[in-house]
């Protein structure tokens, strides 16, 4: 049998969108694949939250403030937005489209329930989520980022808790285990490769807001 020459020469383009629960290490994830240099554009979500310790604009969000992002929201700037633990949370659609513009596979870090949103406005989109062997060593990642009162601590645990249930909207699990963040790098790897050699693989639109 003949090659279909009707084939593509190159797969299209991904949008792997990286969720899981607060504390996990999404961010820390997604700095070893940018060290690594893997080939992928990179979309930085905005949020209204203050800068934590290390952090800067850009490293690992756009930080805008309330105004800015309601009216981002009100001009239909935003792919998806939410509000997380008393600040908002979103990605803004010209980011996107850049990144989709670069040729390259193209990441992005969200919150479950941002997850839940892309699902419905980009279905084609892989959805990785990203959770800790243990509740307990989820608490332990929290605590030791030392950003959050015993009472905000008491919230992530519990939400994290109710998180699950969002399970089936994603493509795939990925489990972080401690000191072991080039798995999940590989995992993710394997994924997109998978997600490549498909017969019928996954060809991502973004429609105008």
């Amino acid at each position: 049998m003949g090659i279909d020459r009707h084939l593509p020469a190159h797969p299209p383009q991904l949008l792997v969108v990286v969720s899981g629960s607060s504390g996990v290490g999404k961010d820390a994830v997604i700095n070893r694949i940018r060290e690594m240099q893997l080939p992928f554009a990179y979309v930085v979500t905005a949020t209204t939250r203050e800068l934590r310790e290390g952090e800067a604009d850009g490293v690992p969000y756009h930080f805008v403030s309330l105004e800015c992002f309601r009216k981002m929201i009100d001009d239909g700037e935003m792919l998806e937005w939410a509000k997380v633990y008393d600040n908002f949370y979103g990605v803004p659609l010209e980011a996107v489209r850049k990144s989709l513009s670069t040729g390259l596979d193209v990441m992005v870090k969200v919150d479950v329930q941002g997850a839940a949103t892309l699902r419905k406005v980009v279905p084609e989109a892989v959805l990785i989520f990203i959770q800790p062997p243990s509740m307990e060593e989820l608490e332990r990642r929290l605590r030791s980022r030392s950003s959050e009162t015993a009472e905000q601590l008491a919230v992530r645990l519990g939400k994290a808790e109710e998180e699950y249930s969002e399970l089936p909207i994603f493509d795939y699990v990925v489990t972080s285990y401690p000191n072991r963040i080039d798995d999940v790098v590989a995992q993710i790897q394997a994924i997109v490769v998978a997600e490549k050699s498909k017969v019928h693989p996954r060809t991502v639109q973004i429609a105008s807001k």
